[in-house]
């Protein structure tokens, strides 16, 4: 059996044990997904009408419940990410790594599982908060077929990128509680991001967080595509982001899992 046979075989064994666990015992994922959907309707129904005034709407939630989804979905993506740090950490302190050492199986294939895992939980995830959205009244009539594909490519690989930084804290964490908190940044910074009000609303002293990281750029292109708003140079600076937040986290990842345990 050649070298990539046996990595296919092996990492579809893993990807279906996570999947597996995942259906077994849902609880955190559906608390993971809650935050989202709560906020969504946090701010559409309590601060809807104040909100889109502050982006120059006026007092119409209709108009803030289209600026808010975009980055409520990549907050989605960034809350269950956080599901993935923890089974990982789980997976290194409870001993089945060590036994997964000595057997004849691919060496990647462990985390290679839990990335793919993350990617279709995370997709799952999206859908079901963009169907609370549009039940509360989202729509996108600009979009069309390409733009749509766009848009899910986008978020898959967005998804791809922050899984494999949310496996490096969890390989590096010393328990889940620990691999939990470590990975708290990948929905915090939704919250500093363009997702809830325009950058330039932000204050000046905080507008550079909000300008220079990940989830900005990312959220403009969403908007940009299924809302039809100016993409600029959002576009490929959401696409290096992703690639960039996934070689790092790739090559982090396959280096703490490789090393020698103590």
């Amino acid at each position: 059996m050649s070298h990539l046979t046996l990595a296919v075989r092996d990492s579809s064994t893993m990807l279906r044990r996570n999947l597996l666990h995942a259906r077994r015992y849902p609880s955190m994922t559906l608390n993971l997904l809650l935050t989202p959907v709560m906020l969504l309707l946090l701010f559409v129904y309590i601060f809807g009408d104040t909100m889109s005034a502050g982006i120059g709407g006026g007092a119409d939630r209709s108009q803030y419940v289209a600026y808010l989804v975009p980055g409520i979905l990549l907050m989605t993506i960034g809350s269950t990410t956080i599901g993935t740090a923890v089974s990982v950490s789980n997976d290194m302190t409870e001993g089945i790594i060590a036994r997964f050492r000595t057997m004849a199986i691919h060496r990647g294939s462990v985390i290679i599982g839990h990335v793919i895992g993350s990617v279709l939980q995370s997709v799952i995830s999206v859908v079901v908060v963009g169907a609370v959205a549009v039940a509360i009244g989202f729509r996108s009539t600009d979009a069309n077929l390409v733009e749509w594909l766009a848009a899910f490519g986008l978020l898959v690989l967005f998804a791809t990128a922050l899984t494999w930084i949310a496996v490096g804290m969890g390989l590096v964490s010393p328990n889940a509680e620990a691999a939990g908190n470590n990975a708290m940044p990948l929905i915090f910074l939704p919250l500093i991001s363009s997702a809830f009000v325009p950058v330039d609303a932000i204050p000046g002293w905080f507008r550079p967080i909000a300008e220079y990281q990940p989830f900005t750029p990312a959220i403009e292109t969403l908007r940009g595509l299924l809302l039809g708003t100016e993409i600029g140079r959002n576009g490929w600076l959401a696409v290096a982001w992703c690639l960039g937040l996934a070689v790092v986290g790739y090559a982090w990842s396959k280096s703490v899992f490789n090393r020698d345990p103590k």
